[in-house]
């Protein structure tokens, strides 16, 4: 199937910031008014317009980037990190896809899926070597660039979607297809980690899993370093949007109904991460309708 278009910037008003929300004095997963400035930099080789600045909650400790992007400016931050293809005989390539084998060997204890859409998938790299695990499986591609649309050119995946999972043309359309949805690395990434929960909640069916990896806020190695700014890639700034506690996210997937299965620490690029698999809840069964009482047999001795 031919990728779906990507969904192109509007119009700029004038006089306002097209790329990013004004400044917020709370914190977008709590509430709370007890804020820090955690980094703060100029911009990057890359001339992504405005100041980089990163904000911490003092009583939930969520970090984010303060102002926010706007849809415009998160299309522009996609397009202008579209990586190239990491992938290689070089070591960093082999390691890169040992770690992927051993994402998706997080969920052979389970039933193989029939259908598996991988959000963010760049390349397509995730969907090819987990093909390899789960050789029955039909992988789907969403990602914002063009790279999904060389991974479906390539036969990394079977249909590809270029758009974000929250545009709801998309998520009408793949509405409860899914048997797994993964995100690695990249609930981070976006503007809003809650509806990106809650619309991957929408396309799996119910049971279904919900593989994710996001950085641990408290050592992210140089995905945000708190002093040492020479960690940072030369040509980029650190591109995470949000950096989720561990305890915030396992909260925030039991209140939208999930069943968090696993929890563990594992060692992707960068390191220090955190892998979790959830499975969406399975509706509860209508309670069976009680049977109406048998009528009386008739008397065969009543007139």
């Amino acid at each position: 199937m031919s990728p779906t278009p990507r969904p192109e910037p509007g119009p700029l008003a004038p006089g306002v910031d097209p790329f990013h929300e004004p400044r917020r004095e709370d914190c977008p997963w709590c509430g709370s008014r007890q804020l820090r400035t955690r980094v703060r930099a100029p911009e990057g080789r890359r001339r992504t317009p405005g100041t980089f600045v990163v904000d911490e909650c003092r009583d939930c400790a969520h970090a984010f980037q303060n102002p926010r992007p706007t849809r415009d400016g998160l299309l522009l931050r996609y397009h202008q990190h579209a990586d190239e293809d990491e992938f290689g005989p070089h070591p960093l390539g082999r390691r890169r896809r040992r770690h992927l084998r051993g994402a998706a060997r997080a969920l052979l204890r389970y039933p193989e899926p029939e259908s598996w859409l991988d959000v963010g998938t760049g390349h397509g790299h995730f969907p090819e070597t987990a093909r390899e695990i789960h050789p029955y499986t039909s992988f789907d591609g969403l990602d914002p660039t063009p790279r999904v649309d060389r991974a479906w050119e390539a036969g990394r995946v079977e249909e590809a979607y270029r758009g974000l999972l929250t545009d709801p043309e998309i998520s009408a359309r793949l509405r409860a297809r899914y048997d797994v949805v993964s995100m690695l690395h990249h609930l981070e990434h976006t503007a809003d980690p809650r509806e990106e929960l809650r619309a991957a909640r929408a396309v799996l069916r119910p049971g279904g899993l919900l593989l994710l990896e996001v950085p641990d806020p408290a050592r992210p190695s140089g995905a945000l370093p708190a002093r040492n700014r020479r960690l940072w890639k030369p040509c980029d700034r650190p591109r995470p949007l949000h950096l989720v506690p561990l305890r915030n996210l396992l909260a925030e997937l039991r209140s939208l109904g999930f069943e968090v299965l696993t929890a563990r620490p594992c060692t992707p690029l960068p390191p220090r991460a955190h892998r979790i698999l959830a499975r969406r809840a399975t509706p509860p069964a209508a309670p069976a309708a009680p049977r109406a009482p048998m009528a009386e047999r008739a008397d065969p001795s009543t007139p």
